[in-house]
């Protein structure tokens, strides 16, 4: 959410940065909102003087009956009456009108870094760059759930039967390299410095307002019936929830957290979710690195949390690059995001595997989360990056392994989670 007082001052600044995500419907909303917050401040300024008058006309009434003139008192107690029935009104006009400037606030979109590239959609998005060799092996790759059932490691006609598309049951040796691979990146990440986290699963109404969008809340998050609470899409609504109404001394900076989660998302007006794999899905397991920084630390904190990913899919030898999400790409909240995207050796073509936003001061002013400086306070910033997230990542992991005879090989840093084993021998 911008600064109302940004907005104010920069009209053709916001409305350019509405063009540039190509959501130009949201336009006249800034000179709505504008004119709103003219009319907020002069009803506040309205009743200010109107207090400062009846503070004045109550000590006439003092003095005035002190004086025996009650008649004069009487009519000055009216001017009092008259004065706190308007009060009154302004201020519940007041209410509305500030529950209105939030409202458009809410939906105005946050103003995206300069060196983000202007595009309509995710098919404009630049790739930046490349980081290991993508290799197309000479036998053919089978689609994911076929290498999965191989080890009778997928049952999604029963998952179907018990929850319904979207989900699934992972057995034996590969729910074994699911989980392997959470506790590799849970370590992996607090060899690097980051506090290790279990955050609820459950975030109430305010905190998801505070960390998402409403399109992105609607797309994506489960309500849990009679009861102000919804299921977490990704760990991140939850950790940076924590800091809700917090003031933390610069000195306290920065917070660095890696959480694990599962993560449910109806992935409402996505492209279908398939019957026969596991790329998009209704509930997975999640590795997340948050960090809530300075605002100047907000940029160098980006880099190093995208280059975590790529340095973990490297060491398990899978190939990635990195993709700048365009303007029309970025989520409302974000001000730069980039995709970490693992190379299919089957699809002969990269897929996402994790993303890395920025999202400025956005967060931190809808939750209130300050900085206690020299000067005053101030608003943090706050960022977030998936660190690894099977099922998907397992697809990435299984193809770039995978050995003619049907067998997995399984990287040296992975061993010590799987008891050991050099690879994984197929059942079928």
């Amino acid at each position: 959410m911008l600064d109302i007082k940004f907005l104010r001052e920069n009209p053709d600044v916001v409305k350019q940065n509405i063009k540039n995500k190509f959501q130009d419907r949201k336009l006249p909303l800034v000179d709505q909102v504008i004119e709103l917050d003219k009319e907020n401040r002069e009803i506040k300024q309205e009743v200010q003087a109107l207090r400062a008058d009846r503070n004045k006309l109550s000590k006439q009434i003092g003095a005035l009956m002190g004086q025996g003139k009650k008649e004069e008192a009487e009519e000055v107690k009216k001017q009092v009456t008259a004065s706190a029935d308007r009060i009154e009104e302004l201020s519940e006009r007041e209410k509305v009108v500030e529950e209105k400037i939030k409202e458009i606030m809410m939906t105005i979109p946050n103003i995206i870094d300069p060196s983000v590239p202007i595009g309509k959609d995710d098919s404009e998005n630049v790739e930046l760059e490349r980081f290991g060799e993508p290799v197309v092996p000479d036998f053919e790759v089978p689609y994911h759930t076929e290498i999965m059932e191989s080890f009778d490691g997928i049952d999604l006609d029963s998952a179907r039967k018990v929850a319904g598309n979207g989900f699934y049951y992972l057995m034996g040796d590969i729910a074994r390299l699911h989980s392997a691979v959470i506790a590799y990146a849970r370590d992996f990440m607090i060899d690097r410095g980051f506090t290790y986290c279990v955050p609820p699963f459950m975030i109430r109404s305010n905190v998801v307002t505070g960390v998402m969008s409403f399109d992105e809340m609607d797309a994506m998050m489960y309500k849990i019936e009679g009861e102000d609470l919804y299921l977490i899409g990704t760990s991140e609504h939850s950790m940076i929830g924590k800091f809700i109404d917090t003031t933390t001394e610069e000195a306290e900076l920065p917070k660095t957290l890696t959480s694990y989660s599962p993560c449910f998302r109806k992935e409402k007006g996505a492209h279908g979710i398939e019957e026969r794999g596991v790329y998009r899905i209704h509930q997975f397991e999640k590795q997340e690195m948050i960090v809530v920084c300075k605002p100047e630390e907000s940029k160098d904190w980006y880099e190093k949390l995208w280059k975590n990913t790529v340095d973990l899919f490297r060491s398990m030898d899978i190939p990635v690059r990195t993709l700048e999400c365009c303007s029309g790409d970025l989520a409302d909240l974000k001000v730069k995001s980039v995709d970490v995207e693992a190379w299919s050796p089957r699809q002969k073509k990269y897929f996402e595997v994790g993303s890395c936003s920025n999202l400025g001061d956005a967060q931190a002013r809808r939750l209130r989360i300050r900085i206690k400086g020299e000067n005053g306070n101030y608003f943090a910033h706050t960022l977030n990056n998936t660190v690894v997230a099977p099922p998907r990542m397992l697809i990435a992991f299984l193809e770039n392994n995978l050995r003619e005879d049907g067998s997995v090989a399984i990287p040296e840093v992975l061993r010590p989670y799987m008891g050991g084993k050099e690879s994984l021998q197929p059942k079928k």
